[in-house]
Parts: C-alpha cells; structure tokens; sequence
C-alpha cells in the first residue's frame, strides 16, 4: 500500500472514527469509500474505489 501525501491529508476533511466517516458518505450520497490515513491516523473520503468494497448509491447493485 502507498503513503498517503502529507499535502493530500492536510487538505482533506478529517474523521474522528469510521462510523463518523460512513455517515458522511451516506449524506453525500455518492460512491466513497473511507480509509484511515497512515499521517494522521483519522479517517478520509475518497473517491477511488477501483477493486475496493464501497458504500453509497448504486453500491450492491447489479
């Protein structure tokens, strides 16, 4: 897995916890994902989801 930038975590909302994260996903109503960010340690939105479980609009469809 590759560091995540310093400057890319700097800019990025932070969670304090993943629920926290899940929950923003599920307001925004996109597809993201939410990772723990190996800088600060909090979690981040992203939207790269390329071969990772997602959760949002059209996530479980098909």
């Amino acid at each position: 897995m590759t560091r995540t930038k310093l400057s890319v975590c700097q800019r990025k909302r932070r969670y304090d916890s993943e629920v926290a994260a899940v929950d923003a996903i599920a307001v925004s109503g996109l597809v993201l994902r939410s990772y723990r960010c190996d800088r600060c340690r909090q979690f981040h939105l992203t939207s790269r989801t390329k071969g990772k479980r997602v959760l949002g609009i059209g996530a479980g469809s098909g």
